[in-house]
């Protein structure tokens, strides 16, 4: 599905940062809340052919979100989000990294550290996400798997999920 909605994507390597900024054609409440409960992230955290499928969180300033990404043959890659700040429906902060289904760090790809900021504007919201890494390499490693792209897909889902909720 295309829209004509904002995507910005870009890739500050000074900075070792890849900056998003994404348009979403719903309320707040909608939009923060497809990012912050699993029951709807889980409809969209993960680019097509990928399903997400959470095994516990806690969305709370120091809790965690546990989560597999199931390919088509059941294949599972882990995730951890460590939940550090909560500003209700302004900015979460987290860190991901890839683990194991018990949660333990897979230390191959190091972390993300990412800021997302919700603001309206309109009828509109503005989701601003700064996701940083520790080193270039990792950075232009998560670019060349495809990043861009996977994210891209899973805004996109993400979009039908809102549109459905009108």
């Amino acid at each position: 599905m295309k829209s004509d909605l904002l995507m910005n994507f870009s890739v500050n390597k000074e900075t070792i940062t890849v900056n998003i900024k994404r348009e979403f054609n719903a309320p707040l409440a909608n939009v923060w809340s497809a990012w912050t409960e699993a029951e709807i992230l889980d409809q969209w955290w993960a680019p097509s052919p990928f399903t997400s499928k959470t095994k516990s969180m806690e969305f709370v300033a120091g809790g965690k979100r546990l989560y597999a990404m199931v390919g088509p043959e059941n294949q599972e890659r882990w995730g951890r989000i460590d939940y550090t700040s909560i500003s209700p429906k302004t900015n979460f902060k987290y860190t991901a990294t890839f683990c194991d289904s018990e949660g333990n760090p897979d230390s191959t790809f190091g972390s993300s550290y990412w800021d997302i900021n919700f603001s309206e504007q309109g009828d509109s919201v503005i989701v601003d996400i700064e996701i940083k890494r520790d080193s270039l390499s990792e950075l232009e490693k998560i670019i060349e798997m495809g990043f861009k792209e996977g994210f891209t897909s899973t805004m996109e889902s993400l979009d039908k999920i809102l549109k459905a909720q009108k």
